[in-house]
């Protein structure tokens, strides 16, 4: 692995300080990503969406900032990272705002794409800012495990502070939360957090960046369309266009002398290796939260909030390990350690799989598991990928990183999830009475079944809830059994991309 820090230079009061103000957008854009599912059903009653665009107002924020970070991230270095990260975090809070008191569900669909707009310049700038702010490698890894842990904490805590929010408050209070941490951020940015760029950055390349964008947006677009479709013309004809735009941007990089992608990069295997396993890594851990938080709320019985909580042991092992990870390092070598962890991550999906009906205990024991293992490894990778680049290359390859957590969570939700529900629909048995044949549609899911079946009376509710109960555990043991092998994927690829790590 080469290295392009001084380890002599420790980070001072000033450089911590700068490292808790930049928690603040890591933990807005994480809780963002989450906080939005349970106010969907308040958002339905209120703006009367139609089905296309409730699953416009859901996908359109990580399209955005799936296709963007890349872009911001090469824009960030040329014009200052604390700049597009102050500018960021303005437009967000403008967008959070507009989100809030939407009036249609048009409103609504403009102001979460405006959310994913400005949430793309956020991530980048935080990452790419922690590794010019330290110098140091310790002081870097604990730096990381702090922007890995805010960032897997505020994904668990959206939920929680989501319910909490929707108890008392409207649906727009969730969007709103974000205002004033950003009135409080800016200044503090401002004050605390030095300036980096680029010395030598190329010219502004906007045909680039819409190709970027081009590309990534229908790429993930049809993953999320093809998982719920199938390989009909529309997910066939925006994987086209992502490929063949992805091709042209890929084209333009290699033949210019100022690319705003590095394409060199991914010739480091250790660059390369580390984004390949984080991209599994988070696959695996969003089919987990996939069939967790349904099965917690639809066969467990928990209310929403509730089901939050029980995943609150696993949020704080994944930090408590991401910060043991800092001192673990010096013992055992991230070509160790990192396949260590992702084999520790594949046994909590094991204990999914095979602990027979599924508890509450089971599922917090289980989540608590592999987060330890993602803790581990998301420290040491993220220092990997930052470590193996010189620092003004630093928003580009933090940008690259962000995707690939953007690109495994949706392939996770997509292919993990598709496993659940083809396991589901192959197994559920509904009694004639039922009329499946008219009402074949309200059978997809755990959730439109349950839906179902409280119109009908007994003993078919009840032999449709049973039915639907068992076909979904069996689901969930093939799905956990699915992430067992990307886990150790994952631990497979780091082994051999990261021996000289």
């Amino acid at each position: 692995m080469s290295s392009f820090t001084s380890p002599t230079t420790r980070a001072g009061r000033r450089e911590w300080i700068a490292l808790a103000v930049l928690m603040i957008p890591v933990l807005l854009v994480s809780v963002d990503n989450t906080v939005l599912s349970f106010a969907l059903p308040e958002i339905s009653r209120s703006l009367r969406p139609g089905g296309n665009q409730l699953m416009w107002i859901v996908d359109i924020y990580a399209l955005m900032l799936a296709g963007l970070l890349i872009a911001m991230g090469s824009l960030g270095d040329r014009i200052g990272r604390r700049r597009l990260l102050v500018v960021g975090a303005v437009g967000f809070g403008g967008a959070s705002a507009l989100a809030a008191f939407s009036s249609s569900a048009e409103m609504l669909i403009a102001g979460r794409a405006l959310l994913g707009f400005f949430g793309a310049t956020l991530m980048p700038s935080t990452l790419s800012l922690i590794r010019n702010i330290f110098e140091d490698a310790r002081d870097r890894r604990t730096a990381i495990a702090a922007w890995a842990s805010m960032f897997s904490g505020g994904a668990v805590l959206g939920p929680v502070v989501g319910g909490y929010l929707l108890e008392h408050f409207w649906w727009g209070s969730v969007f709103l939360l974000n205002v004033p941490m950003i009135i409080v951020f800016v200044p503090l940015a401002l004050a605390t957090i030095p300036e980096s760029r680029d010395p030598r950055p190329g010219p502004f390349d906007p045909i680039s960046i819409g190709l970027s964008l081009v590309a990534m947006v229908p790429l993930v677009f049809a993953i999320k369309h093809g998982a719920s479709h199938g390989l009909d013309d529309t997910t066939l004809a925006s994987l086209a266009l992502g490929i063949v735009a992805g091709w042209l941007f890929v084209r333009r990089q290699q033949r210019s002398s100022s690319p705003m992608l590095d394409l060199t990069l991914f010739r480091n295997p250790v660059f390369s290796g580390a984004l390949a396993a984080n991209a599994l890594s988070l696959m695996a851990l969003a089919g987990f939260l996939f069939f967790g938080a349904q099965l917690l709320q639809l066969v467990l019985g928990l209310s929403p909030l509730e089901s939050a909580l029980v995943l609150v042991p696993g949020s704080v092992a994944t930090m408590v390990a991401g910060f043991a990870a800092v001192r673990v390092v010096e013992h055992i070598p991230p070509r160790t350690l990192v396949p260590m962890s992702f084999v520790l991550s594949a046994s909590g999906y094991a204990l999914a799989a095979f602990t027979g009906h599924p508890t509450v205990v089971s599922v917090m024991v289980a989540f608590t598991v592999l987060g330890i293992g993602i803790g581990l490894a998301e420290t040491i990778t993220n220092d990997l990928i930052l470590s193996s680049v010189p620092p003004a290359k630093a928003g580009a390859a933090s940008a690259i990183s962000e995707t690939a957590y953007e690109i495994g969570a949706v392939l996770g939700t997509a292919v993990l999830g598709s496993v659940l529900t083809a396991t589901f629909r192959s197994n559920l048995t509904i009694p004639s009475a039922a009329g499946y044949g008219e009402n074949e549609n309200a059978f997809e899911t755990l959730g439109s079944t349950m839906q179902f079946a409280e119109k009908l009376g007994d003993p078919v509710r009840g032999w449709i809830e049973a039915s639907a109960a068992s076909a979904f555990d069996l689901g969930v043991q093939f799905t956990a059994g699915a992430a067992i092998f990307v886990a150790l994927g994952a631990a497979l690829v780091s082994r051999r991309t990261l021996r000289r790590g």
